[in-house]
């Protein structure tokens, strides 16, 4: 249980690194937005596939 929690405060920190250093987290192309009126939807799919990929394969080096 502890590994895990430092895995995720690691990574949340790398995040928020990549963040400040100006990598458009959130604004990927891919990232999906549509607008109608007043109405907004905003859908990151190419941010949550990178980031699926990243923790699957961190999580993947974390079990050897």
């Amino acid at each position: 249980m502890g590994r895990t929690l430092v895995l995720i405060g690691v990574v949340i920190a790398g995040l928020g690194l990549l963040m400040m250093a100006g990598v458009p987290l959130g604004r990927l192309p891919g990232d999906m937005t549509i607008r109608r009126g007043a109405f907004t939807f905003y859908f990151p799919l190419t941010t949550s596939s990178l980031l699926s990929v990243i923790l699957t394969m961190l999580m993947q080096w974390f079990r050897r």
